[in-house]
Parts: C-alpha cells; sequence; structure tokens
C-alpha cells in the first residue's frame, strides 16, 4: 500500500541525520513500482532534470481527480519521484495546481539538502504536474 504524504512527513521528523533521511528517500524509491519500459517514452520524459524521469497522469474515478505514476533512473531522484507521487496523485486537479510543494520541501528539509540540480528536477517534476492538472482545469 502505498505511504501517504503525511506519513512520509512523520518518519523525516523522526530521522535526525541526513545520511538516514537519503536512505529514506531511497527506500521510498524502491517502493515505487516500475513504469513499464513503453511507457518511459519521450513524451512522458520530465524536461529540466539531469537524470532520467518520466511522469504519467490518468483521469482517477472522476476526470477531475488524477493519478500518477512515475519513474527515474536515479536511486534518489525515483524517491523524490514517490514522495511527489503521495503529495499529488489521487487528488483534484485544482488541489495539485494549488499545492504548495515548496512547503512540503521546506517542511522535510529537501529545500536545503538537495543538490541545486537535483532541487531543479524536483521542480520541473512538480511543473509537470502541475501542468497536467492546469490543462485538465482548462479542458
Amino acid at each position: 500500500m502505498p505511504r501517504t504524504i503525511q506519513s512520509i512527513v512523520d518518519d523525516f521528523d523522526l530521522l535526525d541525520d541526513w545520511e538516514d533521511k537519503y536512505r529514506y528517500v531511497i527506500e521510498l524509491g524502491r517502493e515505487l513500482p516500475d513504469l513499464p519500459d513503453a511507457e518511459k517514452s519521450e513524451a512522458n520524459r520530465v524536461n529540466g532534470c539531469v537524470s532520467q524521469v518520466w511522469l504519467v497522469a490518468e483521469a482517477g474515478y472522476d476526470e477531475d481527480v488524477i493519478s500518477f505514476r512515475g519513474d527515474s533512473d536515479a536511486h534518489i531522484v525515483r524517491g523524490l519521484v514517490a514522495i511527489m507521487i503521495s503529495a499529488l496523485s489521487g487528488r483534484r486537479a485544482g488541489e495539485i495546481v494549488a499545492f504548495d510543494a515548496e512547503g512540503l520541501f521546506r517542511q522535510i528539509g529537501l529545500d536545503s539538502h538537495l543538490t541545486p540540480q537535483r532541487s531543479n528536477g524536483l521542480r520541473a517534476m512538480v511543473d509537470r504536474m502541475k501542468a497536467e492538472a492546469g490543462g485538465r482545469l482548462a479542458a
């Protein structure tokens, strides 16, 4: 069963050392189901990430609800994908567009503990998820 974003935030609060937090991010990535190779396409690739990152957005039980699946070729980045999927998947498009990702990054400390390249990639991933949601709102 996927972890909720609140359980991830709570787990981060329990870990004092950033080495442990990085290991936890990698563990989250290991729990993420693999995307089939056919979905690791250019259309699903997130531009702006140094690592390869793919995101797939699908309408949920309601056209306004979006589910995300994703993958990466890098362990830590795959964990970041898992965090953002936990935060945004299964939400309504308007909630995704309004989501304060920067606030989440500050809350769990990612804002000050990621390399600039990973931070830029994480923002590109969030931007892609919000763009998918914004496209649903405009339709």
